[in-house]
C-alpha cells in the first residue's frame, strides 16, 4: 500500500509498524526517524519558524488564523504524482497539519481516489487506539497489535515501579510566550510516570493561561515540553520559566520528541518523566530527553 503522513507522529507509526518502505510522502517537519523526510517526497511545506522565538511564533500563528489563512502548503502536483492508496492527517489542531477536509477537497480536484484517515486522539488510551487503527487500514494488524502490547507492557513496568509512592504535583508548561498549559494526553503522561498533573486539561486542548494560574497551582515540579522544539530549545526556555515558581523543580523536556507527538515515543516519554519523578524508582532517561534547569 502507498502511504502518505501529513503530520510527523502518523510518520512514526508508519515506522514503528514497518512501514517505512511503503511510505512515498512525508511533510517537511517529518524528522524521525531521518530517513522519513530523506528519502521521501515532501507533500506538505510551511513556514521554517527556526530562528523566531516563542512570542513570534504565537503572533504568527495567531495571525494567520485570525486572517483565516492557511499554516501549511499541500504540493498539490506532488501529492497527485505519488498515486497514495492511504493518507493520513488529523483534524485535532491546525496549527500542527493540514484539516482532513483540506485534505479531501484537494483529492477531489485532483481526481485521486485515496483513503484518508484522520488521527485524532486526545487521551493517551486513545493514542494507543490511533496506532491499532493505522496497522489495521495499512493492512498490518497483527504488527499494530504486537507494537501496542509491548508499548502497554512498558507502562506497566512504570506503574509497578512507582505504585505507593507519593505523587508530586506537576504542571506542564506547553509554550512560555504566552504561556499554554498541558492538555490532550500529556497529563496521562504524568499520572503514568507517577505524578499529579496540576493546572492541566486533560482530554482537553491545551489553552493560554497566565504565570499566576500556574504557580497557584502550587506545583512541586515544572515540566518545559515545547511544541516543536527538542531539548535545546526546551532548555533555552526553560530558563525563562524559572522566576516563575521559586519553591519547584523545573525541568526541560524533548517536548517533539517526548511528548506532543501522538505516537509511540510517548511511552519513552512517560519513562523519562518517570526519571524525573521517581528516579531511585526506575532507570534513568537518555542524556538527550530530560535536563534539570533549576
Amino acid at each position: 500500500m502507498r502511504l502518505v503522513s501529513l503530520l510527523p507522529s502518523a510518520t512514526e507509526i508508519v515506522y514503528a509498524l514497518g512501514l517505512g518502505d511503503d511510505l512515498v510522502g512525508v511533510t517537511f517537519e517529518c524528522d524521525e526517524p531521518p530517513q522519513a523526510r530523506r528519502d521521501k517526497a515532501v507533500v506538505v511545506g510551511g513556514r521554517d519558524t527556526r530562528g523566531m522565538s516563542p512570542a513570534e511564533i504565537d503572533a504568527y500563528v495567531k495571525t494567520q488564523m485570525a486572517a483565516g489563512a492557511d499554516l501549511y502548503t499541500l504540493h498539490a502536483g506532488a501529492l497527485a504524482g505519488l498515486d497514495p492508496e492511504l493518507i493520513l492527517t488529523q483534524d485535532l489542531c491546525r496549527v500542527c497539519a493540514l484539516p482532513s477536509g483540506h485534505v479531501s477537497g484537494a483529492l477531489d480536484h485532483l481526481g485521486c481516489r485515496a483513503d484518508v484517515l484522520s488521527l485524532d486522539p486526545y487521551s493517551l488510551e486513545e493514542v494507543l487506539a490511533t496506532i491499532v487503527e493505522v496497522g489495521e487500514r495499512a493492512g498490518v494488524p497483527q504488527r499494530a497489535a504486537a507494537l501496542v502490547s509491548g508499548l502497554r507492557a512498558r507502562l506497566d513496568a512504570v506503574a509497578e515501579a512507582v505504585a505507593g509512592r507519593p505523587r508530586p504535583r506537576v504542571a506542564i508548561v506547553e509554550w512560555v510566550d504566552p504561556p499554554f498549559t498541558g492538555g490532550h494526553w500529556v497529563p496521562d503522561l504524568v499520572a503514568a510516570a507517577g505524578g499529579e498533573p496540576v493546572a492541566a486539561r486533560p482530554g482537553r486542548r491545551s489553552v493560554e493561561t497566565t504565570w499566576a494560574e500556574l504557580a497557584a497551582a502550587a506545583p512541586d515540579v515544572v515540566l518545559v515540553t515545547p511544541c516543536g522544539f527538542h531539548l535545546a530549545g526546551a532548555v533555552e526556555q526553560a530558563a525563562r520559566v524559572v522566576p516563575h515558581f521559586p519553591a519547584a523543580q523545573v525541568w526541560a523536556v524533548d517536548g517533539d520528541g517526548l511528548i506532543v507527538r501522538p505516537g509511540p515515543r510517548l511511552v519513552d516519554g512517560v519513562e523519562a518523566v518517570a526519571a524525573i519523578l521517581h528516579p531511585d524508582a526506575v532507570p534513568a532517561a537518555p542524556p538527550e530527553a530530560i535536563r534539570r534547569v533549576r
